[in-house]
């Protein structure tokens, strides 16, 4: 595991992805809260582009938990069929929908212990909703974020959770609104699992990985 980067050299790392990016976005598409918690939770083990494709027409007739019902399961499962593990997906959907209209009266919590609780609602899912739409500094830990932030020491972890924690305790609070996206963002363009792009990475003198690609 590489060794913890010091707190002086987080921070110009962070400094540089703000100089790049200064306003980064999610890439997954939704329309407003309740959207974006069905696009968070339909993109396990799926890609932002191919939720997007499927998400586009299905939130254009159902963007509230009333119309997803009415929709209805099959009307879901046809419009999310091209995403991977689409048939439980859309039973979550509906389910969730039908908790929504029930316990909050349509309305999206936005405490982590409801979302949580809302079927196919991780702790990833809900992190990504509380931080993107009630910007709230929450660390939605995928992939990219477990694989960047072991690699480079700026949050070593052998758990989600570890690397959750350590995002928190090591990133400089003015950086941790948009810490994760900047994370999300440099490891799945730049600092890829197989090969990254070392050679036009803007951190590289900053990054004790041993193994760079020329």
């Amino acid at each position: 595991m590489t060794k913890q980067l010091d707190y002086h050299t987080i921070r110009e790392i962070f400094t540089r992805f703000h100089r790049a990016e200064p306003e980064p976005k999610g890439e997954l598409e939704h329309v407003n809260v309740y959207t974006l918690v069905v696009a968070v939770a339909l993109s396990a083990q799926a890609t932002d582009a191919g939720v997007n494709k499927a998400t586009r027409a299905l939130f254009k007739i159902a963007d509230t938990p009333h119309k997803m019902l009415d929709l209805g399961i099959d009307g879901v499962t046809e419009h999310i069929k091209t995403i991977g593990l689409f048939r439980q997906k859309a039973k979550n959907v509906i389910k969730l929908s039908q908790i929504l209209v029930d316990e909050y009266g349509g309305e999206v919590p936005n405490s982590r212990a409801a979302l949580q609780s809302l079927p196919g609602v991780g702790r990833k899912t809900a992190n990504v909703v509380l931080n993107m739409w009630w910007h709230q500094p929450a660390q939605a830990v995928d992939t990219h974020i477990f694989r960047v932030g072991n690699r480079i020491g700026l949050a070593p972890g052998k758990t989600v959770e570890a690397v959750e924690r350590a995002i928190e305790d090591n990133v400089p609070a003015d950086f941790q609104h948009h810490a994760h996206h900047w994370l999300i963002l440099h490891g799945r363009y730049h600092c890829k699992a197989r090969k990254p792009l070392c050679r036009t990475c803007i951190i590289r003198d900053l990054c004790p990985y041993e193994e760079k690609t020329e």
